[in-house]
């Protein structure tokens, strides 16, 4: 079922409408002082655009240029006309601010809602959304999104986990809205309070915020019995509904190119890579008003595939986010990603979906790779052959050695109950 035609339109139908609007966006952007001198550095302006491969002439935007613009420099609208502000967290720098106007809430809400309806959800669920309300923008990004939709939200937020399965339960909720690591925190605080959490009546996870996975995202199907759909988004470009999995395949993310203009670009060099060709992420925004954004580099590492998906849909799909640039580790000289470790311990099945990595600098001047996990509740097996079996596995999947490897017992390793899951901790 598709919530708008042009779900399924024709590429050369999809391409005159983003061509359009990518003209009144770079007319928009143009207006905005930042964005006028960029242009006039690269020596390129509007009608430089004749067809959707000319946007490769245009510049970069980066989360530096929104941290130097800080806090409203990147405004194409006057303060009158802007209807709520969001942010990023700040936790390395100034915060992002972003804004939109009446228009982009409500385009906002569509898109959200567009997503849902692909991820299965229907008018008649009742929806718990666990993601965070205030100046993160998951948590009011999916509220109006469910409103739009005409489900039943119970917008409980983050945290207080106890309630959040007193309230799934005695509410019935058929869906539940929040983080992966947040899911698998759910199951075991229920198993803890002595409930299976197969038994819990949620059906679907719409999951998002942090990478994950497939081996993650099968660990929360078995554990909470129910079909886990990956959605997509980011503040400076909206929020949530950039891109969501399809329930009937569940084969990467369809993004909605209606509204958000796709490529995959080569991190060092900044050129354009062809379909299936994995890289960094760049997005350019279509239709925002209050904040246009031209060729967005994202930092999340993943690849797009244009054939038409098996539900129907035409738009192009994104592969599930495999990692980010700024999170490639590299450890004597070897580029590591954090999701290859997880790939590597989670494929194991004596071993709990949760773990950390410390990377250290040694006396002797070189990197050093510790690695801890968890066994799963109630292992009784030989710990020493379990760590030699997951040493020799991280080590071949990474081709760098781990230093130290340590297998603990379930429960072990800190849970992150609100927020996003932190699992590599730099010492160097």
């Amino acid at each position: 079922m598709a919530y708008s035609e042009i779900e399924r339109a024709d590429r050369d139908e999809l391409s005159e409408r983003q061509l359009d609007r990518l003209r009144d966006t770079l007319e928009r952007a143009g207006e905005v002082p930042f964005y006028a001198r960029a242009f006039e550095e690269a020596g390129v302006g509007v009608d430089d655009l004749e067809t959707l491969s000319d946007l490769t002439a245009f510049p970069f935007t980066t989360k530096a240029d929104f941290r130097a613009e800080y806090p409203d420099g990147l405004f194409a609208v006057d303060w009158d006309d802007v209807a709520r502000v969001h942010a990023s967290s700040g936790t390395s720098g100034k915060p992002k601010v972003v804004s939109y106007t009446d228009a982009d809430l409500d385009l906002w809400g569509e898109v959200v809602a567009r997503s849902l309806v692909a991820a299965g959800v229907s008018e008649t669920d009742v929806v718990q959304n666990a993601y965070g309300y205030g100046l993160f923008t998951g948590g009011l990004g999916l509220h109006a999104g469910l409103e739009e939709l005409g489900a039943a939200v119970v917008p409980t937020g983050g945290g207080d986990t106890a309630r959040q399965i007193e309230t799934m339960r005695d509410l019935g909720s058929d869906v539940l809205c929040c983080t992966p690591s947040y899911c698998l925190y759910l199951a075991e605080a229920a198993e803890e309070r002595g409930h299976d959490p197969r038994d819990l009546p949620i059906e679907r996870v719409v999951i998002g915020a942090e990478p994950f996975t497939d081996p993650m995202r099968a660990a929360i199907e078995d554990r909470l019995d129910v079909t886990a759909v990956d959605i997509y988004g980011l503040s400076e470009v909206i929020g949530p509904g950039v891109s969501i999995e399809c329930a009937e395949a569940q084969d990467g993310l369809h993004v909605w190119e209606d509204h958000f203009l796709p490529e995959v670009i080569d991190p060092e060099t900044g050129e354009r890579l062809p379909p299936g060709e994995e890289g960094e992420l760049v997005l350019t925004t279509l239709t925002k008003e209050a904040l246009p954004v031209v060729r967005y580099r994202t930092g999340d590492v993943t690849s797009l595939r244009y054939e038409e998906c098996a539900c129907g849909r035409t738009s192009v799909r994104m592969d599930n986010v495999t990692g980010r640039t700024d999170d490639l580790l590299i450890v004597r000289g070897v580029n590591v990603y954090p999701s290859r470790i997880e790939e590597a311990v989670v494929a194991v099945d004596a071993v709990a979906p949760h773990y950390r990595i410390d990377l250290r600098r040694g006396d002797d001047g070189l990197d050093r790779i510790e690695l801890t996990v968890e066994t799963q509740p109630g292992f009784a097996g030989d710990l020493s052959a379990l760590r030699d079996r997951l040493h020799d596995r991280v080590s071949e999947a990474l081709n760098v050695s781990v230093d130290e490897l340590a297998v603990v017992e379930h429960g072990e390793i800190d849970r992150t109950e609100v927020g996003k899951v932190k699992r590599v901790y730099d010492h160097r």
